[in-house]
């Protein structure tokens, strides 16, 4: 069993328009998809397309919480979340005529810190018979800053992998707990250190940087690029192969979702980025947000190449 948790979640708008968005506008949509948002909704029909048993967890409140249970269970999810007074918030995403992605991003109400400590007695239950946990995204207002280190720390001690993907303060204290595996971009990676991180060099020596702080699987994503990897076995860059994207929101998350299966089938190194990456790809072919079609999926995973950059070696596997 995979969890997924989504401390922010969202309903998310996806708004299609056939022309370009004008600013000062009235703007009309063709056509309006309502889905179960956040980060980590999208890492979870990600698994559950790859096969695997997943739960989303997370924080819902409100009338539009309660569409989000609804949405998530018309996603064929069976998901835990921990009712909270705050209204859980909305989020668009308007995709227009030239395949291009505009977010407005609702931050999310005030969640107490009563109900944040009812729901950490509830996440222990939820966590009883998973084996991986994925942490995603941002927090409401009222929510502490090291929340993700605390949480880190939590699954660790049941003894459960846990892979975190966010940002910011957030980012900066939950690797202080060490999970297996964070997925920050560059820059992310920038804003981490302290310095600029913009040639694969210095992608490079950021993620040995931070694989020597005990993170077990630092995963930078490179977006057309790929993505390398750093572990015990060196660094490793996957390369997809040339795709025409439809719409790359969710592909971040959807390798997350990837990497989560590789974890829970026990894959090494190498085969877990090779299948995150392609599965990615395969994201982007789709105008759906945490979504890929089998096919695309199958068609596509040969095609990715793995780049063994400890010695300058390219791998067939």
């Amino acid at each position: 069993m995979i969890i997924t948790l989504t401390l922010n979640a969202a309903v998310d708008k996806a708004y299609h328009i056939s022309g370009v968005v004008e600013p000062g506008t009235v703007m009309r949509v063709d056509t309006c998809r309502n889905t179960a948002g956040g980060k980590g909704l999208n890492v979870a029909r990600v698994i559950k397309l790859c096969g695997e048993d997943v739960m989303p967890s997370g924080l819902a409140g409100g009338r539009t919480g309660a569409l989000l249970e609804q949405l998530t269970y018309q996603d064929g999810l069976n998901g835990r979340f921990v009712h909270v007074d705050a209204e859980t918030r909305c989020c668009i995403n308007i995709l227009d005529g030239k395949n291009r992605s505009t977010e407005f991003l609702e931050p999310g109400e005030e969640v107490t810190a009563q109900e944040m400590e009812r729901f950490m007695q509830e996440f222990e239950k939820i966590c009883t018979d998973a084996e991986v946990v994925t942490m995603s995204g941002s927090v409401p207002r009222g929510v502490r800053k090291d929340i993700y280190r605390i949480l880190v720390e939590r699954v660790k001690s049941w003894g459960k992998k846990v892979i975190l993907d966010t940002s910011g303060e957030l980012l900066k204290e939950g690797i202080e707990a060490a999970p297996d595996m964070i997925k920050p971009n560059q820059e992310e990676l920038s804003m981490l250190l302290g310095r600029p991180v913009t040639t694969l060099d210095d992608v490079k020596a950021a993620a040995m940087e931070l694989y020597n702080k005990g993170i077990g699987h630092v995963v930078v994503s490179l977006g057309r690029d790929g993505a390398l990897l750093v572990c015990d076995q060196g660094i490793l860059h996957g390369i997809p192969p040339r795709i025409k994207a439809v719409n790359t929101v969710g592909c971040g998350d959807s390798m997350v979702g990837a990497f989560a299966v590789a974890f829970r089938r026990g894959y090494g190194p190498k085969e877990s980025l090779k299948y995150a990456v392609a599965v990615s790809a395969a994201n982007a072919l789709s105008d759906q947000t945490g979504h890929f079609e089998p096919e695309e999926l199958e068609r596509i995973y040969p095609g990715v190449r793995i780049q063994d950059l400890t010695v300058s070696e390219t791998l067939s596997d």
